[in-house]
Formats: C-alpha cells, structure tokens, sequence
C-alpha cells in the first residue's frame, strides 16, 4: 500500500482491504481496426489468482496521475483488477480526440481484446462517476452477459442530455469540464494555480460572445468539440447519437446501483435512466445524497465498491436491502430507505400562481398578467443550485431584482415534505420568439431568508411550443427533483424569471446560430394566472407528512 492508496482508500471510505500487494502493468496497448492505438494500465492483486475485472474508460489522466492511479490501486486491493484505458486522442492513446463520442465505437473493441487476456477470468464489471459513469453504458451495450455488475455514478447515458438541460446550454459546467481538461496535461504547480484562478476566469469568459470562441478565450485553443457541441443544438440531430447510450440503459441485464445528489448537474439524466430501467423491470438501486457533484464522485465511490464486493465477491454485510435510499433536504436531515422511486405515498400536488404574487392550491380568479424585461445584456445571474459552487443561497437579493417574479405560499400550519419529481406548467407571452422561462423552488424561513430548494429551466424556439388561440404559450418546465422537507411555520416560493447565468447559456433573443450569436434583443414577458391560464407547479407530497 502506498501512503497515496492509503489516503485515497480513507477519502473514498472503502470497505477493509483484501491485500496490499499490488502489482502494476503499465501502458498496455489495445489496437482499433482503423489503426488507433488505446493505451490501458491493469492493477491486480499479485497473489490472489484470477480475480474479477473493473473496466475504467476516459480522457482524463488515470493512467498518468499519481493521485488517480492511488485510486485505481485502493480499488485492487478490495481484490479486483483495475483495467484503466485511456480513450482515443488523451494521454498517449492515438487517435483523435472526440470526447463522449469515441467510447461508442471502440467499447466493443476494448472488451473483445479483454477476453483475450490470460489473467481474465470472464466476469467484467465497471464503476464511476461523471466521465466514468457515463463510459460504463457503451461498455454495458456490448458486453451483455459477461458485465455482471455496475454502478453509474453522477451521469446520464445520453451526452445531449447533459450538455443541455431544457434545450438550454449548461454553460458553467462545460467551461470548468473544459478547464479541468486543460489543466490535467500541466505540471502540478500550473494545475493548483489553475484551480485557485479559475472560477473568476471562467465567470468573466462565459460573458465574451460569441460562444464559439469562448474555448480559445479560457484555455488558448480552438476545441474542435466546443464547436461542434454549440452548432448541433437540437435535440434529434444525426450527430449526437454516437453520445446516445440510452439502447443499453434499455437492454442491459447487468445489475446497477445509480448514484447520484440533489445537487450534481446530471441528476435529470440519471434519473430519466433509472425510469427506464425500473419500467423494464430492472429494478436497479438508487441512492442520492445532499451532494454537488464532486461530492457525487466521493460517496458514490464507496457506494459503488460496496455493490462491487456484493456482486463480484459475495460480500454482502455493507449492503443495504432496501433498493432506494435517498436524503431528505430542509428540517429532515434524515436518509429515508423505500422500495421505489418516487416514494409509493407521493401524490403530487397542484399549486397556482396567483394575483398579488400569492402561491396557493386554489384555483387563480380572474386576473392581469405580472410582467417583466429580461436583457441579456444584464442577465438574470444564477445564485445556488446545481452548479459547480456552493449549492445553496439565500435568494433574496436575487428576488428584489425587477426581472424576477416571485410567488409565496400563506405560512405552513404543519411540516409539508416534497419526495419526487418537480415541474411547473406556465402561460406565458413573449415579445419574442427565442426565449428562455427559468423556475425556482425556495424555502423562506420566518425572518425572510429565502433558501433555494430545486430548478430547471426550458428554452423556446419559434412553433416550439406552437401558441395558443388567444396567443399565449403553455410552457412546460421541469425542475431538479428533489426530497425536502417544509417546516411549519415556513413559506413555499416559486420564482419566475429567464435566465440563470452563466450556469446556463443566455438566450439573446434571436435567430442567429448559438456558437456565432452576438446581437441581443430584450425581451418583454408575461405570466398569466387565471381559470383560463392557471400556471401551476407540481409539487410531490408525501401522505401523511
């Protein structure tokens, strides 16, 4: 063991090791049919035999770091191999570089050179979080039967589904993955200075238009991906299926414990996965926690070792029974176990807006319409939620801002717990075609302080949704889901505004292309609360709470 194995393992809380003598092959060479060379480390257990195999794929410096290959030694001592590949154009592997996109096409390549390897003993499995979540669902289409076990951590199967949240860019997240990326190939020194300078360098880029210049404004090169990630921004386009793993989310055998927070921006897209592997009765696991997403990567990688050991090994003290456990947010505090997602006792629950800025169960009386101007040129600013900063804010100086609109419930007569999907159906009218409506859930305590809770935001295009007779657009916004409990003598708000920059992209109001846009239109907007435009949130209420 290796004083970094030993602080990794102790980061990480894994279970007790099965040994310390590790061994390590380095730089292992698996061929492509077009030429393409991918490089692979295997770290194993020297005296234990053939043992199960953990298959790791990404374009981050797993091989090479020190720090990370003290990750893949604490996992071989659990009484694993590590097999961790480096995918095409990253790190000595040839090939271009094409991340998110590569792993697709070259998976079954991978695995076919794996079964041919003398120390593998035929029983694969994977798991990880964010990059090397997601690099488990190509694995999983191919594999079949031979991958016995996963856990997908902190990431979706489909790549579109993470860059884009509502149609809507996921700015912030992208520059610092871009960022991150860079500093991986510096000396250590740059790195940490990287890290510490970063987040204000990446606050003023994300305001430089256009957009497509933003990669060589942050790290001093074009990134051919940042490109062509701006230029096909529509949901259907040819181009992002080879980022499309959802056919494997559908046919895999292989036994899953997702993971995943309240906070980490691929909570949507892991849960769109798990619905669809619990309607095909795969009955996955799933816990979420009260973490961003770095914190996903720490406690989901003992949970995911956990599942490992239980699957592969036949360790099955640390495993729970109960298949979902999730933590309940606000005056709870507390982790809740259940037999599925969402909760059996959730009934969800019809809130309107109302006049006056009133939030109710009630049905809205005849009313005008409240009304606001967003310029993007002065955008709405993101304050908490799933970002890469801190999670939660007190959001009212957010609130007093002339381009938000806020709702606030009567005072709470009891606790009221929320366990389940979020969204809100709004009416709305804009002055324009392009444009975005954005959704917040805040708890607002007895001396004002208005904590948000969950989001999400919806970007429009022209017919996109087609308006209705009288001219207004039903719009529909799903938010984060989330587990929060409400205490009595608080108040629930909803605020309504555009924009939430730079965690998301600003809509400038026009039809030029998104990676080439610079002109920008204000735009004037209204929402409509009335028996004929009732906009309503949907909120999961647990019975009896």
């Amino acid at each position: 063991m290796s004083t970094y194995s030993r602080l990794m393992a102790k980061f990480f809380k894994f279970p007790p090791a099965e040994t310390h003598d590790i061994k390590v092959e380095k730089d292992l060479k698996i061929p492509m049919p077009d030429g393409a060379v991918l490089l692979a480390n295997r770290y194993y257990p020297h005296k234990l035999g053939k043992r199960p195999t953990i298959l790791i794929c990404s374009v981050y410096n797993t091989r090479t770091s020190p720090s990370y290959s003290a990750i893949s030694i604490a996992t071989a001592e659990q009484g694993f191999n590590v097999v961790a590949v480096n995918s095409r154009g990253s790190f000595g592997s040839t090939g271009d570089f094409d991340p998110f996109f590569s792993e697709q096409k070259d998976a079954p390549n991978i695995i076919e050179w794996l079964k041919k390897q003398e120390w593998f003993n035929g029983e694969l499995c994977s798991q990880g979080a964010s990059y090397y979540g997601y690099s488990q669902w190509p694995i999983a289409g191919y594999a079949g039967q031979l991958l016995k076990a996963m856990s997908t951590q902190a990431t979706g199967s489909n790549f579109r589904d993470m860059v884009y949240s509502g149609d809507t860019p996921m700015l912030e997240v992208f520059l610092f993955w871009m960022d991150t990326i860079e500093s991986m190939h510096k000396n250590l020194l740059a790195s940490l200075i990287a890290y510490e300078t970063g987040p204000n360098k990446r606050t003023k880029v994300a305001k430089h238009l256009p957009l497509g210049e933003l990669d060589t404004k942050l790290v001093g090169h074009k990134n051919k991906f940042w490109t062509e990630w701006l230029n096909h921004n529509q949901e259907h386009e040819n181009y992002w299926k080879p980022g499309d793993n959802s056919s494997a989310v559908s046919i895999t055998e292989t036994p899953n414990h997702m993971v995943s927070g309240w906070h980490d921006f691929f909570l949507p897209p892991l849960i769109k996965d798990y619905n669809t592997q619990k309607g095909n009765k795969k009955a996955p696991y799933l816990t979420i926690g009260p973490w961003t997403h770095a914190q996903t990567a720490q406690d989901g990688g003992r949970e995911g070792m956990i599942w490992l050991n239980a699957h592969m090994l036949n360790r099955r003290d640390d495993l729970r029974e109960a298949p979902v456990c999730v933590f309940v947010m606000g005056s709870s505090n507390e982790w809740r176990e259940y037999s599925t997602w969402p909760p059996e006792n959730m009934k969800i629950e019809k809130w309107y807006l109302q006049p006056k800025f009133g939030l109710t169960t009630d049905l809205p009386v005849d009313s005008m319409p409240d009304n606001y101007v967003y310029d993007p040129a002065n955008p709405t600013p993101s304050v908490g939620g799933a970002a890469t900063g801190k999670p939660v804010y007190d959001n009212r100086e957010l609130e007093s801002r002339p381009d938000v609109l806020s709702y606030t419930s009567n005072i709470l007569g009891d606790d009221m717990e929320l366990i389940g999907p979020v969204s809100a159906e709004l009416f709305v009218k804009s002055s324009l075609e392009y444009t975005d409506f954005f959704v917040k859930i805040c708890d607002v305590d007895p001396s004002g302080k208005s904590l948000n809770v969950c989001d999400g935001i919806q970007r429009l295009f022209p017919e996109r949704p087609s308006p209705q007779p009288d001219g207004t657009i039903q719009v529909t916004v799903n938010l984060w889901p989330t587990a929060y409990r409400f205490m009595k003598g608080h108040k629930i708000r909803v605020q309504i505004s555009s924009g939430a920059f730079p965690r998301f992209a600003r809509n400038l109001g026009t039809d030029e292309p998104l990676a080439t846009a610079t002109k920008m239109k204000v735009a004037n907007q209204s929402i409509f609360h009335d028996p004929e435009h009732p906009s309503t949130i949907f909120l999961p209420i647990i019975k009896g709470s």
